[in-house]
């Protein structure tokens, strides 16, 4: 199914210096297995916190605007026409940070492999999900965000 960016609306996320909008193409056009987002970042902010998926490859191709991505190699520019890839994996950490003067505007495509965990390094967290992948509205049978290191005994409190 064909939509139009202009056509959707912008859902927005503010959080400390997190704060984008984003428009999700691929679920608007009925996508299942393939995901794609516009996102507009203001200047001076980023996007979701550095992050890499155990079961998603991501990717970004820079639209307009200007400013850097945050790997596991430090900061690197970004420029209207790049295209970076994110692979599964620790290798695939990632954060876009707008630090120019106007907004930073990119598609940002995945796979929808389901189920999948994000870890976030720097807070030491991990989210989890099953029954739909990051990115779908469709219902989850399992879904949160947890501390790293919150483990408990398999056989602890057996019901």
């Amino acid at each position: 199914m064909r939509v139009n960016e202009a056509d959707l609306d912008w859902d927005a996320t503010e959080r400390d210096e997190t704060t984008f909008r984003r428009k999700r193409l691929a679920n608007a056009a009925g996508g299942d297995r393939l995901g794609c987002s516009l996102y507009e970042l203001p200047p001076g902010k980023k996007s979701w916190p550095f992050h890499y998926h155990t079961g998603n490859e991501e990717a970004i191709y820079v639209l307009a605007g200007a400013g850097q991505l945050r790997t596991d190699d430090g900061l690197e520019p970004l420029v209207p026409g790049d295209y970076v890839a994110f692979p599964v994996g620790p290798e695939g950490g990632h954060r876009v940070v707008n630090d120019g003067d106007d907004p930073l505007r990119y598609l940002a495509i995945s796979t929808m492999n389901d189920p999948d965990v994000t870890v976030y390094p720097d807070s030491e967290k991990i989210g989890v999900y099953a029954g739909s992948p990051p990115g779908s509205d469709d219902p989850r049978t399992v879904a949160g965000y947890y501390r790293r290191d919150d483990d408990v005994d398999y056989w602890l409190d057996e019901r």
